[in-house]
């Protein structure tokens, strides 16, 4: 072939800036490519030997060498793939955009399948012009009597192509890196590109430095391999020691034999792991490969609870391992990677089209070949499929959780404190993740027992005669207030959410034989209305939110000493706003306490999100102050609350006791309790 020059079949000169500054999202992504066209490459070869229309020779090994040279400022990639006559050439790198891999596969499609095909060879060949200023090819086709072609490009709209000289099968590719991507001559930069994109590609990666000097190990001759370069022959004596013998005489023993060992050139190492776990199938896999991957990948050096082996060839090819990673504490970030790769080339992190939004708080791979990418692998186009595949994996994790529980219940609740979160905002994403985990959503109540909502409404219904009317038999009721009750009728479920600051309120339920849930995650307070809005029968409300008839005393009228105590109260406190109720509880021992609706804490919560004022409901927040008429100190208010000076004092207490049972107090309000507190412990020192 004589030389040629020519123009790149493009639509505009401007393809490059536009490569350059928008195909691709990330800069380094030209790597990337280029290792998934020798991959390509590779693949295409080997399918071709496995038809008959090729031999491999014998020295022949599928491998892409990376070889980076900061004095020359380039970066080569070399493939031992099927190579590119001049005519191929000109169409796959010449022609911009066209696929080879499609061309490949449309001859092929009766005698092989479509699997490792990675790519395209052409725009992302490409995508070298991102960092280089020029790029040269020099190829040799496995094709009999192929000719050897050289061509190169220095990033405008012309080419120049001629006979070269390689004298192997395969592509190597030739960048001379622009003054601000010299970072690309670099080894370890490189090597974190590689490990990036790379670590799983099915073809062995190997990278080096071509200015480096030679390396060396030294190997028992036994292990030598065919591919070793042997740099020298040692022999190592053997070692022997002089030692005492049970006769108390002294002898030579050998303590380690001779060896024969070989000094040769140190072998290279893979930056890619051909066999990625999930592409095996669960079987073959031991706990701790599934861990040990985990660390490799996440480097998380936390055990994960427990994992999911997606494996399924149809209706679509998909591959992958999700880990439920263990959360430590409250104030461990919930924030998990999802790997997406397609043909084990990485492609991004959490792409939020193929991995339902709630299992982006997990750990793992997903590999699936069938995705549709657009040219930059980068984006997904929309497309039913992708959403068919999303419902899939919610489908599968699903599917394991309520096997889980229902086969291995007590590993369920030994691991739900920790899945929970996940779960929780799982169930409110997604519907038919929510259907499917209704039943098998845990509840722990005060002993630390695990129920379902079905257990919880069990436990916390009421008998029938208290739901009748007062003085009214059921029988008497008309149909319609019968159908009204129970239409309006709900069950009542407990909760804590701060086992600490609500401890007084649990032992108040204790005395009672009463139970409760404990709900302290961030989610809960999402999560029950959630379940609240699928099961209109139920209600959740904290135990601070009102005081239930079980515990108070039988009915007493305390009109007029709640109007008292409301006085004297307000004016102690300076709080007109200030909502107060008498009654006689059973617990002698509690003085005061405070109570907040649900329907107020929870809009509360609600504008605190929004950066609201809660403070806009005025007294404490919209709290009440419940007074225990039984309590002596109550009593002592009630009775001196005109003749003696302490009265006040006393109200600020019992007002500040309960609320410290409540929530925390501000600063201000801490530093006058104590000063309160030490003038009290005077008073009563005098």
């Amino acid at each position: 072939m004589g030389a040629k020059h020519g123009n790149l079949s493009i639509n505009s000169d401007n393809i490059f800036p536009i490569i350059k500054k928008w195909l691709y999202s990330d800069h380094d992504i030209f790597v990337r490519e280029l290792v998934s066209n020798g991959c390509d490459a590779i693949t295409k070869l080997k399918k071709l030997e496995m038809m008959g229309e090729y031999t491999f020779p014998d020295d022949y090994k599928n491998k892409i060498d990376v070889i980076v040279n900061p004095e020359k400022k380039t970066l080569k990639f070399i493939d031992t793939g099927l190579g590119m006559t001049a005519d191929e050439v000109e169409e796959y790198i010449t022609q911009i955009a066209f696929s080879g891999a499609t061309k490949f596969l449309e001859q092929y499609k009766d005698k092989t399948n479509d699997d490792q095909i990675i790519g395209h060879f052409g725009l992302g060949f490409y995508s070298a012009f991102m960092v280089a200023d020029e790029v040269h090819i020099d190829t040799l086709s496995y094709k009999e009597g192929a000719t050897p072609v050289h061509w190169e490009c220095d990033g405008g709209s012309e080419y120049d192509m001629q006979d070269g000289d390689k004298a192997t099968v395969g592509t190597e590719i030739t960048l001379f890196l622009n003054e601000d991507n010299l970072e690309f001559a670099n080894e370890y930069r490189v090597r974190e590109v590689l490990e990036k994109y790379c670590s799983f590609m099915p073809t062995e990666i190997f990278l080096s430095n071509e200015n480096a000097e030679q390396e060396y190990e030294t190997i028992d001759e036994a292990d030598l391999r065919d591919d070793d370069v042997v740099v020298e022959h040692i022999h190592e004596d053997a070692k022997t020691e002089e030692k005492e013998n049970e006769n108390g005489e002294k002898e030579v023993v050998e303590i380690s034999p001779a060896k024969e060992k070989v000094k040769i050139n140190k072998r290279p190492v893979s930056i890619s792991d051909i066999h990625p776990l999930w592409m095996k199938h669960p079987n073959e896999c031991t706990d701790e490969d599934y861990k040990t991957f985990y660390r490799k990948v996440f480097m998380d050096y936390k055990e994960p609870l427990f994992w999911i082996h997606l494996n399924m060839d149809y209706p679509f090819n998909l591959k992958g391992i999700l880990y439920f990673p263990k959360i430590n504490t409250e104030y461990d970030s919930i924030e998990g990677t999802i790997k997406l790769y397609n043909n084990q080339v990485f492609i991004a992190d959490n792409i939020k089209e193929v991995i339902p939004e709630f299992l982006m708080l997990l750990k793992g791979v997903i590999d699936c070949p069938d995705l549709p990418l657009n040219v930059s692998r980068s984006a997904l186009q929309n497309d039913g499929f992708v959403k068919k595949i999303s419902d899939y994996i919610s489908k599968k994790v699903a599917d394991k959780l309520t096997g889980m529980c229902k086969t291995a219940r007590e590993d369920y609740e030994k691991y739900w404190d920790d899945i929970s979160p996940f779960i929780k905002f799982g169930c409110i994403k997604d519907a038919k993740f929510s259907d499917k985990m209704d039943n098998y959503i845990l509840f722990k109540n005060l002993d630390g027992k695990y129920l379902t909502l079905k257990d919880c409404i069990e436990e916390n219904k009421k008998p029938e005669a208290e739901t009748a009317e007062a003085g009214k038999p059921e029988e008497e009721k008309k149909d319609g207030e019968q159908a009204e009750e129970k239409e309006t009728e709900k069950t009542t479920v407990y909760y804590v959410s701060d086992e600490i600051q609500q401890s007084q309120y649990i032992n108040m339920f204790k005395e009672q034989g009463m139970d409760a849930v404990i709900l302290k995650h961030n989610i809960d307070t999402a999560f029950i209305t959630h379940v609240e809005q699928k099961h209109e029968n139920v209600k959740f409300q904290r135990i601070d939110a009102d005081l239930t008839e079980d515990f108070k005393e039988d009915g007493t009228d305390l009109k007029e000493m709640t109007d008292e105590l409301t006085a004297t109260f307000k004016k102690a406190l300076n709080n007109e706003q200030l909502d107060v109720k008498v009654e006689k509880l059973k617990n002698e021992s509690i003085s005061s306490m405070i109570t907040l609706s649900e329907e107020s804490r929870r809009m509360q919560d609600m504008m605190k999100m929004y950066g609201m004022d809660a403070n806009m409901f005025g007294g404490a927040n919209g709290a009440t102050l419940v007074l225990n008429a039984n309590h002596p100190l109550v009593k002592y208010v009630a009775a001196h609350k005109e003749d003696d000076k302490n009265v006040p004092l006393i109200c600020q207490q019992l007002y500040d006791l309960a609320m410290m049972a409540h929530k925390q107090l501000s600063p201000d309000e801490m530093t006058q309790f104590i000063a309160r507190s030490n003038q009290i412990l005077l008073a009563l020192a005098k």
